[in-house]
């Protein structure tokens, strides 16, 4: 049986207490984590912006997009994995 592959969208939006290294390090931890288990398509960093509200008290976040490939169990370790990474604000798989 062929294994299914889809399309998939990240959204993470990054804490900006980490400092400009910090964050880099966190796009870098993520972009190696999807380069490793699926085929990572696009990395899109927006940058520092406004958040509709604030969450723990902070007005402002590091948004990046990662566009990739993989299986179907693979976006759900990718969730664990951002759940529970210090630094991580919130964050979002697609199907696209």
């Amino acid at each position: 049986m062929a294994k299914t592959t889809a399309s998939y969208e990240v959204m993470v939006i990054f804490s900006l207490n980490k400092g400009e290294d910090g964050i880099k390090a966190l796009v870098e931890k993520f972009k190696s984590m999807i380069e490793s288990a699926a085929t990572l398509e696009n990395v899109d960093e927006w940058g520092k912006k406004k958040l509709a509200y604030e969450i723990d008290y902070q007005p402002d976040g590091y948004y990046v997009l990662y566009t990739f490939t993989s299986g179907p169990e693979f976006p759900a370790e990718l969730d664990r994995v951002l759940r529970i990474t210090d630094g991580v604000l919130r964050s979002l798989i697609t199907v696209k």
